[in-house]
């Protein structure tokens, strides 16, 4: 994979190794919000963390940015690294992607999975270009890491919570009893 192991084995071998920790998190928050909160939410920082790490390390000084639309992904298809460039991208929001509709009944909407995942990487598009860490900012990857998300949540259709109109709160009581069990 030209060099991706030697660039990025530290951050995989850094989540997996944060992954008994992440456990016990989830232990402690599980007393408090039933275990399916827990793991959600714990979920989404763990499988979002690294991603993030990837995407902020600097590259050297500098910025640039492309809000053309499909620009960015004609070229990286003609390069070596597609599998990579676009694999990774479509990864960076999936974690959240999956399990915000697990965890709330609210993103059981596809398009406000997809809503919120371009937001975050529109944040994080433009911090990378705000702090100059040599990394290019486009809007493909704004779209990407969109798609990876809202796929992702198509994908724990199975698991999601149950919805029902009107109802934007955290669970009652009585329903985060029979969610705990």
């Amino acid at each position: 994979m030209n060099g991706t192991w030697e660039a990025w084995g530290g951050v995989a071998l850094v989540a997996f190794a944060a992954i008994p920790v992440a456990g016990l998190v989830a232990r402690w928050l599980a007393r408090r919000r039933g275990w399916r909160a827990a793991l959600c939410e714990v979920g989404m920082v763990v499988g979002t963390a690294p991603w993030l790490w990837m995407i902020f390390t600097p590259l050297g000084t500098g910025r640039s940015v492309n809000p053309v639309p499909l620009r960015d992904l004609a070229e990286v298809l003609t390069e070596d690294r597609v599998v990579e460039q676009l694999g990774g991208n479509l990864l960076v929001f999936a974690a959240l992607g999956f399990l915000l509709p697990v965890r709330w009944p609210w993103f059981t909407r596809s398009y406000r999975i997809l809503l919120v995942a371009a937001a975050a990487s529109i944040a994080v598009e433009t911090a990378q270009f705000a702090l100059a860490i040599g990394r290019h900012s486009t809007v493909d990857d704004v779209l990407l890491n969109a798609a990876g998300a809202y796929l992702a949540g198509r994908l724990s259709r199975r698991w999601w919570a149950p919805y029902s109109p009107g109802r934007f709160g955290p669970p009652s009581v009585s329903e985060h009893h029979s969610v705990a069990r």
